[in-house]
């Protein structure tokens, strides 16, 4: 079975192993019904599905479950609905999660091995693919390449400019145009470069800036002034290309005006969307979840970014054959996703494109 974690809530003042057997068969009737339907689940429609109970006693039942804050009422209805800390009580506890089906693998696997050699088209591919799959948007991170520097230079264009040149380890190249001060020379150039390759060689840039400050200013007595200033103001200029690999793709928007309760709500559309647009969070988020073991589940305020909305969020880490991660992949949809289906989904794509990009890495 697919492992996966849930975050925090705060909300029910029932666990599961509270709620005796009747509470908890009516509550998952409840919830698997409205996951099917997205409709109320009234104690009539629960008496014709086999419950030995009567109706009043269902109702008894279905008060005592919304006074603990796991079910709720969207109207005048007398139905009932999960609320978001109820689905997570029912996620973490009384969902049963099977596994995708063999036709379902073959596509994954046929898609993402014929999506290309580079990091861009498998990202792309796999997003478009979870997407359709799953009937949400999908979002992929794409990861930190965490190539080392392999020489640097300082070149002069004229009497006051120059370009910063960095070159990765995995064939990247990254130049950047800076302003020269009056009295750098040829040597001065050449006095920055050696000292930032003696330093920087076969380390990414991002972890080494740190270091590398309180390395300059242990040098200072072996650097001149002019060079010392060149030094820092390569180092500023470079991205050591973390601009340009921490892409965001999101696929799939359009499937989340086919959902019924979606659609009924066009302010709640309108709020999902402009959180799709929030591309740092959603980097953030899945950063988050790249610390996780398994697939990661977020159900409305359970994430900042999606508590208005009242989204879910399904994701889970990509890595490499040797467990080194290299970024995640998820799917966003209604707090009413089918999560049985969608978990192994987004947990068996992440883990063929982790194959995928494992055999790409340099």
């Amino acid at each position: 079975m697919t492992s996966f974690a849930g975050a925090p809530f705060g909300g029910p003042s029932l666990s599961l192993p509270a709620l005796d057997e009747r509470a908890r068969d009516i509550f998952r009737r409840i919830v698997e019904a409205y996951l099917q339907t997205g409709e109320p689940v009234g104690s009539r429609t629960l008496s014709l599905t086999g419950v030995a109970l009567s109706p009043a006693s269902i109702r008894n039942t279905m008060q005592d479950l919304t006074l603990a804050g796991l079910l709720g009422s969207p109207h005048s209805s007398a139905g009932r609905i999960p609320t978001h800390a109820g689905l997570r009580l029912f996620v973490d506890g009384l969902l049963e999660i099977g596994d995708i089906g063999a036709e379902e693998r073959r596509e994954i696997d046929a898609r993402l091995a014929g999506s290309g050699r580079n990091f861009e088209e498998a990202l792309n591919e796999a997003s478009s693919l979870l997407s359709g799959l799953a009937g949400g948007a999908s979002i992929v991170a794409s990861p930190i390449r965490e190539a080392g520097v392999k020489h640097v230079e300082f070149v002069a264009l004229g009497r006051d400019q120059a370009l910063a040149v960095l070159v990765a380890d995995d064939g990247t190249v990254e130049n950047r145009l800076m302003p020269l001060k009056a009295g750098v020379t040829p040597s001065t150039l050449q006095e920055a470069s050696n000292f930032l390759n003696a330093r920087l060689k076969g380390r990414p840039l991002h972890e080494a800036r740190t270091e590398m400050r309180t390395e300059l200013d242990a040098a200072r007595r072996e650097l001149n002034e002019t060079a010392a200033r060149l030094v820092e103001d390569g180092m500023a200029a470079w991205s050591g290309g973390a601009e340009r690999e921490r892409a965001l793709i999101v696929r799939g928007r359009a499937n989340l005006l086919h959902d019924r309760e979606t659609a009924e709500d066009l302010e709640r559309v309108r709020v999902l969307f402009d959180d799709l647009e929030q591309k740092e969070q959603l980097i953030g988020l899945l950063d988050g979840v790249s610390t996780a073991q398994g697939v990661r589940i977020f159900i409305g305020a359970e994430t900042r970014l999606f508590s208005l909305s009242g989204s879910a969020v399904i994701a889970a880490p990509y890595m490499t054959g040797r467990q080194r991660v290299l970024g995640a992949i998820g799917v966003i949809g209604p707090a009413r996703l089918n999560y049985a289906r969608v978990i192994p989904l987004v947990d068996y794509t992440a883990r063929v494109l982790g194959r995928i990009l494992d055999g790409q890495e340099t």
